[in-house]
């Protein structure tokens, strides 16, 4: 039998994990491991792919990847500390208190007879398994205002900010990871930072309501002899739902300081701050590393492993990394660990005759007998240590949420129509209402300088800069600000909930129709706000393959820069349809994106999405904070750009427009440099209805900034009324679908160059506007023959 036999709701204990590669050592890393017990909770909507509970968490898989794991069915058991009910039968926690500093307790280790010297900073790396809180800690120890999500892989890179009140110090946020054994970008940048940048002390947070899996990384991080710190994320959850952790008997155990926090409601961090700078000060490393079984079995590991060291010692001290974990890395089968140690061809031999005899002895391969290691003794460990709660009310609450969100026939239309209230909300409703307030706002306060200005009798080309440049170009844009904002509160809200994470798995299936992962949707939605967070998101795709795909799809969401082009656009040619227009164009992206899409499939990116394998978090309610200080951050990057790229490009448009090639002031605007300039490219939009040389100048504005598009037609026509003597509105409606499809900003473009370098970067910019010009063309001839022209 293999997991697809289960029905929903049965258990199993998995017998063997097939398949190999990175894909295998992922599934054993996270806990689908020989002995471990598995139900199946439900299906997608589409079939696939599946939800299953192991370790107390949810992790989801496709059903072609769970045809590979073996199982044995096995019955319910009741957890041996709850009653009847279903409660968590509370035991007396321990009374004695937490060491504190200096004070030698059992989790340290001599220290070094010559502590670091004060003046050195002290640089720590913050790393836990993604989705626990790092980065809402990395705000409180920093002071910092890093965005925080309840979604998989919110940080995409890494971070660095000083602790507060201690500024010789360097704490860097890094990726979420599940292990050292790299199978995403993001775990390699984290497992990259820690073995070659050596910070001096490591702060490794573990969510406290899902200590099993979480443990798991741990123990990696323990092997690499670093000083070290465990936060215990979310104690207030675990404690409201009656469960309890005894810290010294973990500290005992672990032989490292282990802190209770809750990082969202500030407890606990003045004391692991202390911890941290204690230990990285004192260079007090791990009291244990050694996490072998006592039983025949384990010995087999443990002969296993110290046989490795032995043999390995001169060459891991030779290039600096820790013995212990490229000895558990060699078994493992790590390729990287295995080249960077250099061994000759006889230790080779020797090395995998040694790992041969204990798969023999123990009765499972290499991999599969080390993480069984890891796993054996973190069972050991909860057992003593932790008192588990009872089914959280954020458990709870989520199943009966998913039951709708995420139901077999109510996930797509509710995925549909929160989306589609969403867009409403924001062109028609809220954002609508702010926007035209904040226009009476820049009109009155335009009138009042111009008035001013005229009374003063100011130069009239500086009158023309003020008015004509600044006010029409920078104010026509800085009118957006509201919509950008209302946008970015609701895919805020959706991210922060947890929901983004239940969008991936619904659309998994659909997604793979088209070559993709159901991962991908999220740099994509991501996307409808800004491209370049969605292709840094992109990063967080365990396959090089779906990673260029996504990128390369990205730009094709509309952003929310492209909303100021809409909404001048439908006010002035579709004012009764304005809403119905954008929520068009949104749709219309996604389908060009789906087409390229099929056509990447079958040229560029042959072969199949990689497997869907994440973990599905609780629904937790937004934070506040969180939410104000991500709205606050995209109304700042949205102003900064209003007053620098955009403003600078305003002025530079207007000086084109305003003066000859022998600087002299024109009284026609088609005696221009500007005009000179775009007259070159105009001919070629000239078949798409609007060959006009002050559009084909707005559409050059653009790629600085796609805002710059409106700033620029605003000082080139001046009133709306000149534009609409120009192009028909069926041009108009071309125009929109090409805006809506060229190439992306500047700074999209540079962000698709760092992550793929230059040649991808030049495809997306000439390509795009090949598309964008070939889908105008279409609607310019559908028009055509509908009789609009």
């Amino acid at each position: 039998m293999t997991i697809r036999d289960l029905e929903i709701g049965q258990s199993a204990i998995v017998k063997s994990v097939g398949g190999s590669g990175s894909l295998r050592q992922h599934f054993l890393d996270m806990g689908v491991i020989p002995g471990a017990r598995v139900t199946l909770i439900k299906y997608a909507p589409m079939g696939d792919p599946m939800e299953l509970r192991i370790h107390g968490y949810e992790l989801t898989l496709r059903i072609a990847d769970a045809e590979q794991i073996e199982i044995e069915k096995t019955e319910e058991r009741e957890s041996s500390n709850r009653d009847k009910s279903g409660r968590a039968i509370l035991t007396r926690v321990s009374s004695r208190e937490h060491p504190g500093l200096g004070e030698g307790g059992r989790y340290h280790v001599k220290a070094e007879e010559h502590p670091l010297p004060k003046d050195t900073c002290l640089t720590f790396a913050l790393a836990g398994n993604q989705n626990c809180g790092k980065t809402t800690l990395f705000n409180q120890l920093t002071g910092s205002n890093q965005h925080v999500g309840n979604f998989p892989g919110v940080t995409v890179d890494r971070k660095s900010g000083s602790i507060k009140g201690h500024d010789n110090t360097l704490v860097t946020d890094l990726p979420g990871i599940y292990s050292l054994s790299p199978y995403t970008s993001e775990e390699i940048v984290s497992r990259r930072f820690i073995l070659e940048e050596k910070p001096t002390g490591i702060i490794n947070i573990v969510d406290a309501t899902n200590i099993e899996r979480n443990l798991y990384l741990t123990m990696q991080l323990m092997e690499l002899n670093v000083p070290m710190v465990l936060a215990l994320n979310m104690m207030d959850e675990v404690r409201g739902n009656g469960g309890a952790i005894h810290i010294n008997e973990m500290e005992a155990m672990l032989g490292i300081p282990v802190v209770p926090i809750s990082a969202a409601k500030n407890e606990g961090i003045e004391e692991l701050v202390n911890h941290a700078l204690h230990v990285s000060q004192y260079q007090e490393k791990p009291g244990r590393m050694d996490f072998c079984g006592q039983d025949d079995e384990g010995g087999a590991v443990h002969r296993c492993l110290h046989g490795i060291i032995h043999l390995i010692t001169d060459h891991a001290e030779a290039v600096g990394i820790p013995v212990r974990f490229a000895a558990t890395k060699l078994v493992e089968g790590d390729p990287r660990i295995l080249e960077a140690l250099n061994l000759s061809q006889n230790e080779k031999e020797m090395l995998e005759h040694i790992i041969c005899q204990m798969e023999e002895e123990r009765g499972l391969d290499r991999a599969a007998a080390i993480a069984d290691m890891r796993f054996s003794f973190i069972q050991r460990l909860v057992e003593k240590t932790v008192v588990k709660p009872r089914e959280s009310k954020e458990r709870e609450r989520s199943e009966k949420v998913d039951r709708f969100l995420t139901g077999k026939y109510t996930a797509i239309p509710a995925f549909v129509a929160i989306m589609g209230l969403v867009f409403f909300l924001t062109f028609n409703v809220i954002g609508a209402w702010f926007q035209g307030l904040l226009e009476m706002g820049i009109d009155w306060l335009g009138g009042v300088v111009d008035a001013a200005l005229t009374s003063w009798n100011v130069n009239a080309v500086l009158h023309s800069l003020i008015i004509d440049g600044i006010f029409n170009g920078v104010g026509s844009v800085l009118s957006f600000l509201p919509i950008i904002v209302t946008l970015f509160f609701f895919l805020s809200l959706l991210e922060d909930t947890g929901y983004m994470a239940r969008v991936a798995f619904v659309m998994d299936k659909l997604l793979r129709k088209i070559g993709l992962s159901g991962r991908s949707i999220v740099p994509m939605l991501i996307g409808f706000g800004c491209t370049v967070p969605g292709v840094m998101a992109s990063r967080t795709l365990p396959s090089e393959r779906d990673r260029k795909m996504t990128i390369l799809l990205t730009p094709f969401m509309s952003c929310t820069a492209k909303l100021p082009i809409y909404g001048f656009f439908t006010a002035v040619f579709f004012p009764k349809y304005s809403g119905l227009i954008m929520i068009g164009l949104y749709f219309l992206g996604i389908v060009v994106g789906i087409l390229m899409a099929l056509i990447f499939k079958g040229s560029m990116f042959k072969g199949e999405a990689v497997p869907f394998v994440m973990e599905l978090p609780n629904y937790r309610m937004p934070g506040l904070k969180n939410v104000a200080q991500l709205l606050w951050e995209k109304a700042k990057d949205f102003l900064q750009r209003a007053f620098t790229v955009i403003f600078v490009a305003t002025i530079v448009i207007w000086f084109l427009q305003t003066f000859d090639v022998r600087l002299n002031v024109v009284t026609d605007s088609q005696n221009s440099m500007l005009a000179v300039l775009a007259g070159l490219i105009a001919p070629v939009f000239a078949p798409l209805g609007f060959g006009d040389w002050r559009i084909s100048t707005a559409l050059i504005a653009g790629f600085m900034a796609k805002e710059s598009v409106v700033s620029t037609l605003s000082v080139l026509f001046g009133t709306t009324a000149g534009l609409a003597a120009v192009i028909t509105p069926l041009a108009a409606a071309s125009l929109l679908v090409f805006c809506l499809l060229y190439t992306p900003c500047v700074a999209a473009v540079a962000s698709v160059k760092r992550e793929l370098g230059g040649k991808w970067a030049a495809y997306v910019v000439i390509g795009q506007c090949v598309i964008a010009w070939i889908c105008a063309f279409f609607v310019k001839l559908i028009g055509m023959a509908a009789g609009l022209a």
